[in-house]
This record gives C-alpha cells, sequence and structure tokens, in this order.
C-alpha cells in the first residue's frame, strides 16, 4: 500500500474495499458532474478541483485510485462514508425517494438513493 501505516489487516481493507464501492453507487463521473452542479450558484462557480464538500472530493479520489494506493486518510474517508450511509439508509439499499435536501446530502458523497447498489462481483 502506498504509504499507509493505519492499523488495519488486508482481510479489512478488502472488506472496507468492497462495502465502499457498495454504498458509493455513483461512478466517479457521475459524482464529478453532480459536485460541480452543486457547487455552481448564480453568482459563483467553483473551480472542478474544488466543488463539492471535502468528503465528496475526497470520495471522488478513491474512486480514482486502486486499492494499493490507498492512504491513511482515504481509509478513513471509506469508514466515514460506509457509516454516514448505511446510518442514513436501510441495509438492503433498495433505491427509495426522500426529501430533495437528504438525498442531495447523500449524492455529495457518492450515494444516489435511487439507485440500486453496485454488486462489487464478491
Amino acid at each position: 500500500m502506498a504509504e499507509t501505516s493505519a492499523d488495519i489487516s488486508t482481510l479489512e481493507l478488502d472488506a472496507l474495499w468492497d462495502e465502499f464501492h457498495r454504498v458509493v453507487n455513483m461512478t466517479s463521473d457521475e459524482l464529478a458532474a453532480w459536485l460541480r452542479t452543486e457547487s455552481a450558484g448564480e453568482a459563483t462557480e467553483t473551480e472542478p478541483d474544488h466543488s463539492g464538500p471535502e468528503l465528496g472530493r475526497r470520495v471522488l479520489r478513491i474512486l480514482q485510485k486502486r486499492r494499493t494506493d490507498l492512504e491513511d486518510d482515504d481509509i478513513r474517508a471509506m469508514y466515514k462514508v460506509v457509516d454516514r450511509v448505511t446510518a442514513q439508509r436501510r441495509e438492503d439499499l433498495e433505491p427509495v425517494a426522500g426529501q430533495a435536501h437528504w438525498r442531495h446530502g447523500l449524492m455529495n458523497i457518492g450515494h444516489d438513493p435511487l439507485k440500486p447498489p453496485r454488486d462489487t462481483g464478491r
């Protein structure tokens, strides 16, 4: 792993990687477009690399990495995203409508409640 000293076993990292990619059901392109759209306002528009909340930008960077390139901050962010999504959703993550504010908050971290979870292939 690239510069990772997190106290996490390979087995735990594999499980986290799979769970993260299950709950983050937006592609990197979808998330990048969402973050740009969400940050664009009538009077201001942020640079693409600064669009959206920091956690959303971190998720986008993780989606563009290989598992072996994860750093400690990535691992902490992955745990945070998995915890946040599972706390706000049922375990099965079946598509469900909700209030726009709730949905947009989850989309800011790569989870669209209207889409099914990704199949991680395991």
